[in-house]
């Protein structure tokens, strides 16, 4: 069945193999999706305000990187694994990744000013986009589409994974950090997966609905749209500082 097959890690085909069968009277809606998604962003928000301004204060912000870091994935993995705690989870996990996106951003505008504001246009410009080609069906989430992403994002994790493990030895891959011709089209080709990951989240959303998922999928898939902007502005505040230094 078309429906439940998606490549984003935490929205798999065997987990919606599993409720396609059943059929529920409190059932995914898109204006529940869209609220319960403002809700988790407007968290992020605050967080990120939070610990930014502890940023500025000039006190330690190593503790909200690490920790939001280290906490988001945990409440990332556990999500994935057990859906129906997304009601519960998943505002945890926009509050850790709050604090993370907070000081990191933080650290990046006082490198380069207006970086930040930047990277929040594009990565809302770059959700409308395609958002707009995913309903002019310009884009279409076919199973080849999903194969190459499948594999695509595998690659980039596994990547970051080596550039992660190397850095305890003190070895640094150039082009990852540095605004070099090479470092910026890396850095390209992963903002263009990353945006179009999105299209596959609106993809399970539209088809979740039509087939009437459970209602704590609202925050299921809210999360999971949540993880691909966290992703995506990430790699967009990444190019630009980038494109910075080159300058």
């Amino acid at each position: 069945m078309a429906l439940f097959e998606s490549n984003n890690p935490v929205l798999k085909e065997k987990t919606f193999q599993e409720i396609s069968q059943t059929q529920y009277s409190d059932a995914m809606t898109l204006n529940g999706t869209i609220g319960k998604m403002a809700f988790l962003l407007a968290m992020v928000l605050a967080a990120s305000v939070y610990s930014w301004g502890i940023f500025i204060k000039g006190e330690n912000v190593m503790p909200y990187v690490i920790g939001g870091a280290l906490g988001g994935f945990v409440l990332a993995i556990v999500i994935s694994f057990k859906k129906e705690w997304a009601s519960y989870l998943a505002p945890a996990y926009a509050l850790a990744e709050g604090l993370f996106l907070g000081a990191i951003s933080a650290f990046y505008a006082s490198r380069t000013d207006g970086i930040v504001i930047q990277a929040v246009g594009l990565t809302i410009a770059t959700f409308i986009g395609m958002l707009i080609l995913y309903r002019a069906r310009i884009i279409r989430a076919t199973e080849r589409f999903k194969s190459i992403m499948f594999t695509a994002v595998a690659g980039i994790a596994i990547f970051y994974l080596i550039a992660f493990v190397l850095g305890f030895f003190d070895i640094r891959i150039p082009f990852l950090h540095e605004g070099s011709l090479i470092g910026i089209g890396f850095s390209i080709l992963v903002t263009a997966i990353a945006a179009l990951m999105l299209i596959i989240d609106f993809d399970m959303i539209e088809n979740g609905i039509a087939q009437g998922a459970p209602k704590y999928f609202e925050w299921y898939a809210s999360f999971a749209l949540l993880v691909t902007l966290v992703w995506l502005y990430l790699e967009i505040l990444r190019l630009l500082s980038k494109l910075s230094s080159n300058r």
